[in-house]
């Protein structure tokens, strides 16, 4: 069995989710791992799956692509097998108004204490911007990754909140 990851993208309407999910069952490959969402009426969906050969998905989705709405692409990839997480898992949320690097000056500060961002969701709603991350931190950072949370949002004039996770939510 190959592994794949695929994308599809395109302005969205009802049943996209379905046609991809019924092309990929025609063809035997099973879904492991997703993500969908709608973006300013475009679609989005990632996807992780085992099946056949690559080539053989992308002629099948090329069907969903054929009037040029959407695009559909698929690549094979090597198995990571289980990842250990690096750390202790906490949700950040940002929020206030829009402007121009809050994504990556929020998303740096986490970086540069060794974290990693696992789950990403920014959404623009009139002139209020907000960010919710899932990370995982190194043990026992935490708090000082907070007070330059805290800084950075205070010059981005945005409010910033880092919480442990429940892992039964994530």
């Amino acid at each position: 069995m190959n592994e794949l990851a695929i994308t599809v993208i395109g302005r969205d309407r009802p049943g996209i989710v379905a046609d991809v999910a019924e092309v990929l069952a025609r063809l035997g490959a099973n879904l492991t791992d997703s993500t969908m969402t709608r973006l300013r009426g475009h679609f989005a969906m990632t996807l992780i799956c085992t099946g056949p050969a690559a080539a053989e998905v992308e002629a099948a989705l090329a069907s969903l692509a054929a009037e040029g709405q959407l695009l559909a692409t698929v690549r094979a990839v090597t198995p990571d097998g289980d990842v250990p997480p690096v750390g202790e898992p906490y949700v950040m949320a940002v929020h206030g108004s829009d402007r121009m690097g809050i994504v990556a000056a929020m998303t740096r500060v986490l970086v540069d204490a060794g974290g990693n961002v696992t789950d990403l969701s920014t959404r623009l709603t009139g002139a209020l911007y907000v960010v919710l991350a899932e990370v995982e931190l190194p043990a026992g950072v935490a708090d000082a990754v907070l007070d330059r949370l805290h800084r950075t949002a205070a010059e981005l004039g945005v409010e910033v909140t880092l919480r442990p996770a429940d892992p039964d939510l994530l």
